[in-house]
């Protein structure tokens, strides 16, 4: 770094008026071309925009693209069985319902992720029970879930948050004796494995999210997986009114009402498409956050993220913990001199930082008043007990208010060369770190 201070003393930072590291903007990610293009076509040719039917017969499963989709996912990844559906929020209040959660049930989650991960508790009446994450994957900390446990709970919705796996062998041992599901959503880790399988049905089912941002998409929509026959007809049942088809029913340990959660054949084509890019788009991700963690792994106050043992990541982007004592300035004014020397951002993608993720789920208005209905306290006032005030969570309470920063600059098609400028910037940042600090109050 000695070598870069040289030249970087000569100019101030951008954040003080120097000049930027990097002028032209980042190579926007383009996620739709021919192939999706003829697949679309070749749908509307067939003028077949879905083949469900909310009735007995072989439409009640979707028509040939759908099926086709779900076939493909199964058979890349060794799934028994892949259920298609419109969105992977939709996803998670079937398999919930598959599994039989209802009223007065207790289901533990993660307070930092997407919210859907915890209202799909709601959904049946149950109450979403939060534990503490791990501060190096950000995941579910076994040792809190175990805590959390009591004779309501039901199941566990275990987060594979930003593409690197939780630790499914504690919680598979935490949860199994006990009877209590294990729902993974795995919505920004596709194609990620632990211990030599595919995240998503290590547990008892668990699924992807196709919404645009994902590693792949189809606009909106979803991939529920699972190795367990029974589960999956539940799903196939919830998604499509299942009680419409009472003939269908296997038994009555789960819950026997459903909607329409269903994909269409034009989506369903698109994801055909990309999910054959998938492992490639991986494998270009993979490559840029190892080549990332290596530029950044001797810079002060930054520490890039771990790969735990046995395990691949995603990288839906790339985490990384700050500490504004050992650089000496504040996460938000450290990411506003990062940003100040790059290009200005026109969406997420193209945002080199970005401080924190979302703040912990508890925190929401809907747990502060346990309100989830307009003239109920359904389903909050069937378990007074459970606790959602600040301090549950002290781990995700520190990532979110001092110590995350994200990166969404690992995708396609941005390269080694781009990264440079990145960690350019951030050096120039550190370099000047007093003299930011003290203009910049």
């Amino acid at each position: 770094m000695s070598q870069h201070r040289l030249i970087n003393m000569t100019k101030l930072p951008a954040i003080l008026g120097g000049t930027r590291v990097r002028h032209l903007p980042f190579p926007p990610r383009r996620t739709m071309g021919d192939a999706e293009r003829a697949a679309v076509l070749a749908v509307l040719d067939s003028d077949c925009l879905s083949g469900f039917i909310g009735a007995s017969g072989a439409g009640f499963f979707g028509g040939p693209k759908v099926r086709e989709f779900e076939l493909s996912w199964a058979n890349q990844y060794q799934f028994r069985h892949a259920i298609s559906v419109n969105s992977w929020t939709s996803g998670l209040i079937i398999s919930l319902g598959a599994v039989g959660i209802g009223p007065g049930d207790e289901v533990i989650c993660s307070p930092f992720t997407m919210s859907a991960s915890a209202t799909c508790a709601l959904f049946w009446g149950a109450i979403p029970v939060f534990a503490d994450i791990d501060p190096n994957t950000f995941s579910l900390d076994p040792k809190s879930v175990a805590e959390r446990i009591t004779p309501r709970t039901r199941a566990i919705v275990v987060v594979h948050l930003f593409g690197h796996p939780a630790a499914m062998d504690e919680l598979l041992a935490i949860s199994r004796h006990r009877g209590i599901a294990i729902i993974e959503d795995a919505a920004q880790s596709p194609g990620a494995f632990y211990h030599g399988k595919p995240v998503g049905a290590l547990g008892d089912c668990g699924g992807f999210s196709l919404n645009y941002h994902k590693h792949i998409h189809t606009g909106e929509g979803g991939i529920i997986v699972t190795n367990d026959d029974l589960l999956a007809q539940r799903c196939q049942l919830i998604r499509n009114h299942g009680e419409n088809v009472p003939e269908y029913f296997p038994g009555p340990d789960f819950n026997v009402f459903g909607g329409n959660y269903r994909l269409t054949e034009l989506q369903a084509a698109i994801g055909i498409t990309q999910l054959q890019r998938l492992e490639n788009l991986l494998l270009q991700r993979r490559q840029l956050a190892e080549y990332l963690t290596a530029r950044l792994a001797s810079f002060p106050g930054i520490t890039p993220p771990v790969v735990a043992e046995n395990c691949t990541h995603s990288w839906y982007v790339y985490p990384i913990r700050y500490s504004a004592t050992a650089v000496g300035l504040t996460r938000d004014l450290f990411v506003r001199a990062v940003n100040a020397e790059l290009p200005a951002s026109a969406n997420f993608e193209d945002t080199a930082l970005i401080s924190g993720y979302v703040k912990p789920l508890y925190f929401n208005r809907i747990y502060q008043e346990r309100r989830a209905f307009a003239h109920s306290q359904f389903p909050f006032n069937l378990a007074p007990q459970v606790n959602y005030e600040p301090g549950i969570c002290p781990v995700a309470e520190r990532m979110h208010q001092e110590e995350l920063l994200l990166c969404p600059l690992v995708r396609e098609p941005l390269t080694t060369a781009d990264l440079d400028d990145f960690t350019q910037a951030i050096e120039r940042v550190l370099d000047f770190a007093p003299l930011i600090r003290d203009r910049s109050g």
